[in-house]
């Protein structure tokens, strides 16, 4: 009868680079009698390689972390292994991030701030092949589909390693905004908006705020 039970296990795989909610979302996984975690990983690189040896049924998949993002780390594993169901469960909540997970793969996509009954019930789901969001993403997703498109005010290919978010928000830099301005107006978190806007540092090699608009400004935003 063990034996039975144990074969009825979902097998999941976590990958966050946090080691605090690491161990609290193992901690759930291991509080069911269903689930079996079989490994944690704390990068992307790690991640592809621990799914690619130990094909678990759902990868719990952060977003921001060192090295590789989980958005490439999902995109490789499915390609590699596309019975492997992802999850994503981050605290990235714009419309880019979630969009741009589904594209690579992803089949819910959850926020950390979430109930652990809204957790277990995401990782049910998508371990059954069901596609969920979390209440607030799926608000999200709504809103942007019944919105119009307004695209970035100058060719993407004026700065080819930036994402069209990271554009819109490197626009509003470039007219001066401040991070929480840019917040209010893009309807984000200003959390999730300051980790743009280092990614958009990042990506264009500037150090500060007056050379990213510099680099802005001489590519027509603002």
């Amino acid at each position: 009868m063990k034996k039975a039970n144990k074969m009825e296990q979902m097998r999941i795989l976590i990958v966050d680079d946090h080691p605090l909610f690491r161990h609290g979302l193992a901690t759930l996984v291991r509080s069911e009698s269903d689930f079996e975690l079989v490994g944690e990983a704390t990068s992307g690189e790690e991640a592809i390689a621990l799914a690619a040896t130990l094909q678990p049924d759902v990868v719990l998949m952060d977003i921001q972390m060192p090295g590789m993002n989980g958005i490439e780390a999902t995109r490789q594993i499915i390609h590699t292994s596309p019975h492997i169901r992802i999850l994503v469960i981050t605290m990235f909540e714009d419309d880019a991030s979630v969009f741009t997970a589904m594209r690579a793969g992803a089949r819910g996509y959850v926020l950390k701030d979430a109930q652990k009954a809204d957790v277990l019930r995401a990782i049910r789901a998508v371990g059954q092949n069901e596609a969920i969001f979390s209440p607030a993403i799926a608000a999200r997703m709504l809103a942007f589909f019944n919105t119009p498109w307004s695209g970035p005010a100058v060719p993407a290919q004026a700065f080819p390693e930036l994402t069209a978010r990271e554009m819109e928000i490197l626009g509003l830099i470039a007219q001066g905004k401040n991070n929480g301005e840019i917040a209010t107006q893009l309807v984000l978190s200003s959390h999730t908006v300051r980790n743009y806007v280092s990614n958009i540092f990042s990506k264009l090699q500037v150090a500060d705020r007056a050379q990213a608009i510099i680099r802005a400004r001489e590519g027509g935003l603002g």
